[in-house]
């Protein structure tokens, strides 16, 4: 079965494990979600576009966002957590792990909820029932200081960072941190074997745990390549100024939906789905590319200077076995570079 058929499977299964309909944007209730007063978002979103989507919600509602902001993994976690105790806590969900949403859906962990421009979302970025959709897409790239490597000199490809002339040259994010680098590391250790990441190792890269860290090092000039690294926060710097360039590997470029789902069971209902809605909605799709990043929405332009979806070659992912291998994966990754 080819990824993109086990992919579907994956989605199919999840959409017929619910006796329940899908609600909808009709069903939201705009009085209620006013009357609860305020959303708990836990989310994975670079912190100023979530902070703009927060104060936009805000604007636009009078509903107030309590925003816990961390990593994909450490935001699975705190959930994961709170949910064994019997907690109820967040109300809206974002992460950067399709694999692990597709797992907490099949086990009936989120409401299925359709939003206004449901439709406009690619088929692989969504549950088919809404038990969760992309809000925006990361492209997981290499970006290099153009001040301090020649163009000739840039890897062009993943297999390209084993190359004895990058030696002490690369940083790349931890796995266990970063549900983002948790796709990468799962699907090249799949196809090249342990191996790589020791060679990377044997490489001298320099392991962190966030995007934002990685794109430090990079601005500071200790490191002048960022392995596997997300592409809004390189856009964002060129945007400051910085002599930063993204490369696309020609071997396949990692195009990662960041799934926003509505937790079963959580403290305020009307409000969370108000705020679902909101995610999809025009104003806060456009706020994507205009911090560098790319939005759900097939019908929103790409960032200023970036290509189009359909000009780079998507990297082959298979969430399903990233889901049943996540642990095991993170585990050997600390290993290589304990």
């Amino acid at each position: 079965m080819t990824t993109r058929n086990r992919w579907m499977a994956t989605v199919f299964a999840i959409a017929t494990a619910f006796s329940i309909g899908s609600a909808a944007a009709a069903d939201v209730d705009v009085a209620a979600a006013k009357k609860e007063g305020k959303v708990v978002w836990y989310t994975s979103t670079p912190v100023k576009t979530a902070q703009k989507l927060a104060n936009l919600f805000e604007e636009q509602t009078g509903v107030h966002v309590e925003l816990f902001r961390s990593g994909g993994s450490a935001i699975l976690r705190r959930f994961m957590q709170e949910h064994t105790s019997g907690l109820h806590a967040a109300d809206v969900m974002t992460t950067s792990d399709p694999a692990n949403s597709n797992k907490l859906a099949a086990d009936g962990l989120f409401v299925p909820f359709k939003p206004d421009n449901f439709d406009k979302v690619p088929a692989g970025s969504k549950a088919p029932d809404g038990a969760w959709v992309a809000q925006r897409l990361n492209m997981m790239v290499i970006f290099v200081r153009t001040d301090m490597l020649a163009a000739a000199d840039y890897p062009k490809t993943w297999n390209d960072a084993l190359k004895a002339t990058y030696k002490g040259k690369m940083a790349m994010t931890d796995p266990s941190f970063t549900a983002l680098q948790l796709m990468v590391v799962s699907t090249l250790s799949d196809m090249y074997g342990w191996d790589y990441y020791k060679k990377l190792r044997a490489n001298d890269i320099m392991i962190v745990q966030s995007n934002q860290q990685v794109l430090d090092a990079i601005k500071r000039g200790e490191r002048p390549i960022a392995l596997g690294a997300l592409d809004s926060y390189a856009a964002d710097a060129r945007e400051q100024g910085h002599k930063i360039e993204s490369i696309y590997p020609t071997d396949g470029t990692f195009i990662i939906p960041s799934p926003t789902a509505i937790i079963k069971g959580s403290p305020h209902p009307n409000a969370a789905k108000l705020f679902a809605n909101f995610m999809l909605s025009e104003a806060a799709q456009k706020l994507f590319p205009a911090d560098g990043g790319y939005a759900a929405r097939t019908d929103i332009e790409p960032p200023e200077n970036s290509p189009r979806l359909g000009e780079v070659k998507p990297m082959a992912i298979d969430y399903e076995q990233i889901a049943k291998a996540s642990a095991k994966v993170k585990k050997q990754f600390n290993e290589v570079f304990q």
